[in-house]
């Protein structure tokens, strides 16, 4: 499995931004598809973006889709995902996922093997 570590959560306004990071420590990141997902306090966890291996394709959930931004670095084993204009209503822990066993994309949880501890993204009305 890959370990990932995520970063870059925190509390802001409404209509701020944030940029989330997740470092993942395998030698083989490059190969691999990465998505964010979050879950807020009582509900499932939801999927929000991904990135294939090459980042020739990303996808988002429609209502993240033209504020959110997922990127990623393979020479820095990092993935990125830039929220603005954030909502109080996208309060919620945001995870980093990874797909090791392949490098498409995807939305559903449970095609990610390993997972980030996940980072506090707080939207004070």
């Amino acid at each position: 499995q890959v370990q990932l570590v995520e970063s870059g959560g925190g509390l802001v306004q409404a209509g701020g931004s944030l940029r989330l990071s997740c470092a993942a420590s395998a030698r083989t990141f490059s190969r691999y598809a990465m998505g964010w997902f979050r879950q807020a306090p009582g509900k499932e966890r939801d999927f929000v973006a991904t990135i294939s291996w090459s980042s020739s394709t990303t996808y988002y959930a429609d209502s993240v889709r033209g504020r959110f931004t997922i990127s990623r670095d393979n020479a820095k084993n990092t993935v990125y995902l830039q929220v603005n204009s954030l909502k109080p209503e996208e309060t919620a822990v945001y995870y980093c996922a990874a797909r090791s066993r392949s490098g498409l994309t995807s939305t559903y949880v449970y095609e990610y093997d390993s997972w980030g501890q996940g980072t506090q993204v707080t939207v004070s009305s």
